[in-house]
């Protein structure tokens, strides 16, 4: 099975991660999507202190009629900051004869040489990188950490990265939303209707829980 995984805050979850998450389901011939909210991200508290359950509850209403997707709340389950390879190393454990996809934003990938031992990363699974409007990957070697672009090869065809031991980094372009969760809470905190960047039951629970006011 090709599992992709989707970490992120999501405060709130939104039109763009849906997005995200579909494009690489369908580019990459995912068999699921396994979305993961965090519970103590690493580069930058949550902002507002939104409690892990009610970032999670909207990740359930926002995937609840999508198959395909579904969530995990592994990183409340664990102890200590949510590191990106503690997860992946956790999902390799638990479904050791699969295929793991870790999809990230083009944002992100850009920032990946200053992820916790982002080495084990790009050799203990593949990598999915979305495009996100503000941060195109023109050349995509040079956008790897200098000291490890000499371990990938480009496969100028297909547009892959492959690394030494065999994992690689797969790139989706074109038409990304320009959605931001910054942006959201900015307008449900001055009670700015948000339906047009959420899933409905999503815009309904922050509005009914007055989580951003």
């Amino acid at each position: 099975m090709r599992i992709g995984l989707l970490g992120g805050s999501f405060n709130p979850v939104h039109n763009a991660h849906l997005h995200i998450a579909g494009e690489a389901l369908h580019v990459c011939n995912l068999d699921r999507v396994i979305f993961i909210p965090a519970a103590d991200p690493p580069h930058k508290p949550v902002a507002g202190d939104v409690s892990f359950a009610r970032r999670s509850e909207m990740v359930r209403f926002a995937i609840a009629d999508r198959a395909a997707f579904e969530m995990s709340t592994l990183e409340a389950e664990r102890s200590g900051k949510s590191y990106s390879i503690d997860t992946i190393r956790i999902f390799r454990e638990r479904f050791p004869d699969d295929e793991l996809f870790f999809i990230i934003g083009a944002d992100s990938f850009l920032e990946i040489g200053t992820w916790h031992r982002y080495r084990e990363i790009l050799s203990s699974c593949h990598l999915i990188v979305v495009e996100r409007p503000g941060s195109p990957v023109s050349d995509r070697i040079a956008a790897l950490p200098e000291a490890v672009r000499r371990e990938f090869t480009h496969d100028r065809d297909s547009g892959r990265l492959t690394h030494h031991t065999g994992t690689t980094i797969s790139f989706i372009t074109g038409n990304p939303l320009d959605i931001s969760s910054t942006e959201i809470r900015r307008l449900a905190a001055a009670g700015t209707d948000i339906s047009a960047s959420v899933p409905p039951d999503v815009a309904a629970y922050i509005s009914q829980q007055r989580i951003y006011h």
